[in-house]
């Protein structure tokens, strides 16, 4: 990891001062990194410049579409720190996101890896439409839960899944990612309307106001009509904020929890073939809880 971090202040260095400031602080900003650990756990012990330079590039598409997010949702703050939007402009934003994406794949392509290009190409064209559906689906309540999960599948899961195909070819560990992709897009979502801001480092409801509608509303609004009949498109802060009262009051959020957990579990039991010895499956179920524990 330490030389991955090392290869993403590379990559977000020497392309004009003012693109590299903000790649620069994008990239230090932090981050959980847990899409190159996957790569580099699953490519295990043997794993070189290769998996490093796998972990490098997709961390750096991950990075591209949170600017790019940023971007769309005008938002102030990420990590509790001012956005590249925010201090920066819309318009080198999102010019910083096209430098992230494009590193990511010129950094595979100078080292001829066709393989890793493919399944990152693929990744990010899920993560494209996922983004799309979720624009579509913006301030629709009406959503049911096998639309939401497919839209967490296409922008989520599917970069998990790549990150540990990058790792090593195995179906197995695709599956682990997988599912502890989806897990984390349920418990993220959670977070969002039961995370206090100093945890999150954004405001509470803040999906709502975006008009993004989670699982936790799905459930909600199934148990209460007021959510229900909710218009998220008149919401304000203080509006946010009751509206993610009433959607804890029903219990959506202790029911969303139990699918991602479930989804966890369901991770694990794809490595128990084997494959996968004692030791290899302790770092998979560290790696796989401590996506939980972030949420506890």
């Amino acid at each position: 990891m330490g030389q991955v971090e090392q290869a993403l202040r590379e990559q977000g260095a020497g392309h004009g001062e003012l693109l590299a400031g903000d790649a620069s602080a994008t990239l230090e900003a932090g981050g959980k990194r847990l899409r190159p650990m996957l790569v580099l756990l699953c490519a295990g012990e043997e794993a070189g410049a290769e998996a490093v330079r796998a972990a490098t590039a997709i961390e750096l598409i991950h990075m591209a579409t949170l600017v790019h997010d940023d971007v769309l949702d005008a938002a102030p703050l990420r990590r509790g720190r001012p956005t590249v939007a925010a201090t920066s402009g819309r318009e080198r934003a999102t010019a910083t996101g096209d430098l992230l994406f494009s590193r990511a794949f010129a950094l595979l392509a100078d080292a001829g890896d066709e393989r890793a290009i493919e399944l990152l190409s693929g990744a990010s064209v899920a993560l494209a439409r996922g983004e799309l559906a979720q624009r579509q689906d913006a301030y629709d309540t009406s959503i049911g839960e096998r639309r939401y999960l497919e839209r967490c599948r296409l922008k989520t899961a599917a970069l998990f899944e790549c990150a540990c195909l990058l790792g090593r070819d195995e179906p197995a560990l695709g599956a682990f990612g997988a599912s502890i992709g989806l897990a984390f897009q349920l418990l993220d979502d959670v977070l969002d309307v039961a995370g206090p801001p100093e945890r999150t480092g954004q405001a509470r409801g803040t999906d709502l106001l975006d008009g993004t509608v989670t699982l936790p509303l799905i459930l909600a609004a199934g148990k209460d009509e007021a959510i229900r009949d909710a218009d998220l498109r008149d919401l304000d802060a203080a509006g946010a904020e009751r509206l993610c009262a009433r959607i804890e009051a029903t219990g959506a959020l202790r029911l969303v929890r139990s699918q991602a957990l479930e989804m966890v579990a369901e991770g694990k039991r794809s490595l128990t073939g084997p494959g996968f010895d004692a030791e290899r499956r302790r770092l998979f179920d560290l790696l796989a809880d401590g996506v939980v524990q972030r949420y506890s």
